[in-house]
């Protein structure tokens, strides 16, 4: 008998069940959004502009921090080279003294070998024409044996200091090498970073780069009003110090204040220091609008640190080269306590330093592609301050 039940339309399988028709929708929605997540990235995937800054940012911090090591490297590169080169001079005069000495040893023998020199005997006693020619005779032997010992000490002497001189000539060889080695890896870093974010600003559109602009301006004027700020304070301390001593200059009785006893206030900088500070503060505005270059130390552009150690050179003080040296080249002072002339060193790893003006400012060369300019010291922010240091 035939069946009178109506037969089906196949729906779709997956993995041999068949599914219905609200299942069929759902696996294209999975499929769908397969597709999209392997899609490109859409404009809600690109990094912040904040996030392009801090990176662009930290890469030149990278490259100022490359920088330092570059020019520690240098410099020790240049004194051991210079250590070499006296090395290899004191060599090959200890060689050419080395060769005297054997020389001298080479006719003491020739002598002896001529005349068969020895103690004269009694033959030669007799044979002489008179005991006086005896007596000369033995003299002469004598001061040549006194001579001769002389001479084997010195040639002793002179093959021993020749021969440690050579060692260590070959021992600051290797460190030169190491030297010229560190050079050229901080050199690649440097060179590196920079690339870097040079392509990063790059890939920005104009109306990024425009944005940008208007995030720095906002953290200048951020930096303005905490300079500001500082100036004010500053002002206040030593109105509050005039004040102090000329209370203590009118009280004879011992009774009355003596001024900041007790307090944290550091003791200002004496009149040679302020002398001093002002040439090197010349010197630096002076340089104002030439560029930075890395590793560069003037005249026609300056780093950072090239920038600091000129300017104290010029009233007489040597700075260290580096950042990482020059903070530990004088006394730390109070951010609140700054004075003119005071370094200012930034970041925790001390890769940053300017020269302090006043009223919360300083002189910098503050990166490449920039130019030596006068700027507040809370530029990046006031966390980025690591301390202040009176150099002289």
């Amino acid at each position: 008998m035939a069946s009178h039940r109506k037969s089906r339309t196949p729906g779709p399988r997956v993995a041999g069940i068949r599914t219905p028709a609200l299942a069929t929708a759902a696996l294209t929605s999975v499929a769908l959004l397969s597709q999209t997540a392997n899609a490109a990235p859409t404009d809600d995937d690109k990094p912040s502009l904040e996030e392009v800054e801090r990176k662009v940012d930290d890469l030149y911090r990278q490259a100022e921090s490359a920088t330092e090591k570059y020019n520690a490297a240098k410099e020790r590169t240049a004194k051991q080279r210079k250590r070499v080169d006296t090395l290899l001079d004191d060599v090959a005069k200890r060689t050419q003294r080395l060769n005297e000495a054997r020389e001298e040893l080479g006719s003491f023998a020739a002598a002896q070998y001529r005349t068969g020199a020895g103690i004269p005997d009694t033959a030669t006693f007799l044979l002489a024409d008179s005991p006086q020619d005896v007596f000369d005779q033995r003299q002469l032997m004598d001061r040549m044996t006194g001579r001769q010992n002389e001479a084997v000490d010195d040639y002793v002497t002179q093959q021993s200091e020749t021969m440690r001189t050579r060692q260590e000539a070959t021992k600051s060889l290797e460190t030169l090498t190491e030297s010229q080695g560190d050079l050229k890896t901080a050199k690649a870093t440097v060179q590196r970073k920079l690339t870097d974010a040079r392509e990063l600003m790059a890939k920005l559109t104009a109306e990024e780069k425009a944005r940008l602009a208007a995030i720095e301006k906002e953290k200048r004027e951020e930096a303005a009003r905490k300079a500001a700020e500082l100036a004010r304070q500053q002002q206040a301390q030593r109105e509050a110090a005039q004040q102090d001593s000329g209370a203590g200059t009118q009280d004879t009785s011992g009774s009355g204040s003596s001024g900041s006893s007790g307090s944290t206030t550091a003791p200002p900088a004496d009149a040679s220091y302020a002398t001093k500070a002002e040439k090197a503060l010349a010197f630096a505005r002076a340089q104002i609008g030439k560029p930075y270059v890395w590793g560069a130390t003037g005249p026609d552009s300056y780093d950072c640190s090239g920038l600091t150690q000129g300017a104290w050179k010029s009233a007489g003080v040597t700075l260290p080269r580096t950042t990482y040296d020059q903070v530990d080249a004088g006394t730390t002072v109070p951010v609140s306590q700054a004075q003119p002339g005071d370094l200012v060193f930034f970041y925790d790893d001390v890769t940053h330093v300017g020269i302090y003006i006043g009223n919360g400012k300083m002189i910098h060369a503050p990166k490449p592609g920039t130019y030596v300019r006068e700027e507040s010291i809370f530029y990046d922010g006031e966390s980025s301050i690591h301390s202040v240091v009176r150099p002289a």
